[in-house]
């Protein structure tokens, strides 16, 4: 799976409204529903939020990754926000989470759910890259961020 064939200004959140990881990862559903990306938030967000409360998805130096495989999603999508203000998601490191990517799939794509994920922590365990994510002012500069980072590895 390409990552960079998933990433547009139009599912980026900056910056977002959230202030608790329960409402971040709300609104980032709401907003791929608003594209007509998804079809059924509601049931997403349970889908998620079951998945958040059996082990964060605060992953440490301020990210996070909540995600889920959804049977009502016809192919993977994904949303990135970052909250104005920095947020409690019980990560690992303790660290407030300050850049967040949503990943949804259909339940049957677990390897491209996997690649997913991989190559987002992947270009997160860059410090370089994680400065760079989290200074951004608009869903323009993050995609170039992404698109010129993935480009390169």
């Amino acid at each position: 799976m390409d990552l960079r064939t998933l990433i547009s200004p139009d599912i980026c959140r900056i910056p977002m409204q959230s202030s608790d990881r329960q409402s971040a990862i709300d609104e980032l559903i709401d907003h791929l529903a608003a594209l007509g990306k998804v079809k059924d938030p509601k049931r997403i967000t349970k889908i998620v939020w079951e998945r958040e409360m059996q082990r964060t998805t605060g992953i440490g130096e301020g990210l996070a990754v909540p995600h889920g495989r959804c049977p009502s999603l016809e192919s993977l999508t994904i949303a990135m926000g970052v909250p104005a203000q920095p947020i409690d998601f019980q990560s690992f490191d303790k660290k407030p989470v300050q850049f967040i990517v949503l990943v949804l799939s259909p339940e049957e794509a677990i390897t491209d759910h996997v690649q997913v994920l991989g190559a987002v922590s992947r270009l997160m365990a860059d410090p370089g890259f994680r400065r760079r994510a989290f200074a951004v002012e608009d869903s323009q500069q993050l995609c170039d961020l992404f698109l010129e980072s993935l480009q390169t590895n």
